[in-house]
């Protein structure tokens, strides 16, 4: 089942995060850039508030709740009412696939990268945004996610469960990006991608079907 209920009741809250940390949103922005196609019919998987496929250009989502559903609509995307591990589309039919800060809500990670790997057209791409288990910032929130209304049920993963996860999934040639290394809080600007994972809090990794 899915864990919306938080995301339905406390949207505003969810919202003014994004506000309140406009310099790590624009961070994860720029990250999820470096690895997404300029062009091709895409998705974004946990659409949310459309608060990133509305700055990415991307005109369809895929998002379980309701009140999410209406404000991404407001901001010009298409959003249809689905989950991840039963996406209501064809087979090979997108030529890529966005997912972020979505894993850690998914009631099964498996079904859900093979339903990705279904709708997605030979060679297309895969890119998952989240914060890694591993990293500072992963690590206050997994200490810290019983006091979190959003985070409480979350299943925080690794770059290396992720990364198996997507080679299990038939993903091939998986590349990542990172950014944002200090404390949210301590964000004076947009902070800076780089290569590989490790040091970044936040992590993008793409696959290739």
């Amino acid at each position: 089942m899915p864990k919306v209920e938080p995301f339905e009741k406390h949207v505003d809250i969810y919202e003014e995060w994004f506000v309140r940390n406009r310099f790590a949103y624009e961070s994860e922005l720029q990250a999820i850039r470096t690895l997404l196609p300029e062009d091709g019919t895409g998705i974004e998987i946990g659409v949310g508030t459309g608060r990133f496929a509305a700055s990415l250009g991307i005109k369809l989502g895929v998002e379980p709740s309701k009140t999410m559903r209406k404000i991404a609509q407001k901001k010009g995307i298409e959003v249809v009412s689905g989950v991840a591990e039963a996406l209501p589309f064809d087979n090979n039919q997108f030529d890529f696939a966005l997912m972020v800060t979505t894993i850690c809500f998914l009631d099964d990670i498996k079904a859900s990268f093979k339903e990705v790997f279904r709708v997605l057209k030979p060679k297309a791409l895969f890119i998952i945004g989240f914060v890694d288990r591993n990293s500072p910032i992963g690590r206050v929130y997994q200490k810290r996610k019983d006091e979190s209304i959003f985070y409480k049920d979350a299943r925080f993963c690794s770059v290396d469960e992720v990364a198996s996860y997507l080679k299990k999934s038939g993903f091939r040639d998986l590349t990542y990006m990172q950014t944002i290394y200090q404390d949210l809080g301590k964000l004076k600007d947009i902070e800076p991608v780089n290569e590989g994972y490790g040091e970044g809090s936040f992590v993008v990794v793409r696959g290739v079907k």
